[in-house]
């Protein structure tokens, strides 16, 4: 699973940059502290940061280069510079110059982007989560008034002004206007309301929500895209889709 598969990367990543952060520069400069020394301790940095640039790194590279042949480069392109940049550097200072390496602030940035990343597709999964549990409130069939009989169709073939029978207990189709019987109907999954709802001739109601106890004849006023329930899957998904403005000002 691809938000599985970021999380293992993240923590490896986590874990192969402590080392690199007590074997850099960093904690005699701000602690006075120096890791253990022993032979060959001065590559550690190298080879662990090698390890996360491409293995953790990698998921940024292949998407920075993807945003390049879609010419919008974004966060990821930026994100990928700074850490190709980083590297090369990095080692270049370790094959032929002296000086300080940038391997602690390469594989910290890449294990905080992937946790950043991690959040971002876990929220997103979330929300395809809920659009699928939208989906599954409207029934796959409906029972239609026509020619004084009652037929079972499926949904889909439902029409404007179609005369609905909802049964006690069942999921009702499509938003209509109850033109006979009375009953109350559970509308929490739609709009919060945790009582049921009275309803009577005149009433509107709305696809998705359960009938009570009575029997329910409604005149069906809306299909399809038109409903509530569809649009409340509409605003999700542009929900998706969409970056704030703070993302965009950030990216």
């Amino acid at each position: 699973h691809g938000i599985d598969a970021l999380l293992k990367k993240f923590w490896v990543s986590f874990a192969l940059s402590v080392p690199i952060v007590l074997y850099s520069e960093f904690p005699e400069r701000l602690f006075g502290w120096e890791a253990p020394v022993f032979p060959g301790s001065e590559f550690i940095p190298f080879i662990l940061g090698t390890i996360v640039f491409f293995y953790g790194g990698l998921i940024f590279l292949t998407s920075a280069w993807r945003e390049i042949k879609g010419r919008a480069p974004g966060m990821m392109t930026l994100i990928s510079l700074a850490i190709a940049t980083a590297y090369a550097y990095s080692v270049f200072i370790v094959l032929f110059g002296t000086g300080n390496t940038l391997f602690w602030e390469l594989s910290t940035l890449i294990t905080i982007m992937l946790l950043g990343h991690w959040i971002e597709m876990k929220a997103v999964s979330g929300a395809q989560g809920a659009l699928q549990e939208l989906s599954k409130l409207i029934p796959d069939t409906a029972e239609v008034m026509r020619g004084g009989k009652i037929e079972t169709i499926p949904v889909g073939d439902l029409t404007k002004d179609d005369i609905v029978f909802v049964r006690p207990g069942a999921r009702i189709p499509a938003d209509g206007v109850v033109i006979e019987g009375a009953s109350e109907v559970m509308e929490s999954v739609i709009t919060g309301e945790s009582a049921p709802v009275a309803k009577g001739i005149g009433s509107a109601v709305i696809a998705g929500t359960v009938n009570g106890d009575g029997s329910l004849s409604i005149k069906v006023s809306k299909i399809g895209k038109e409903t509530f329930l569809a649009g409340i899957m509409r605003l999700v998904q542009e929900a998706q889709a969409s970056k704030s403005r703070m993302q965009i000002l950030s990216d």
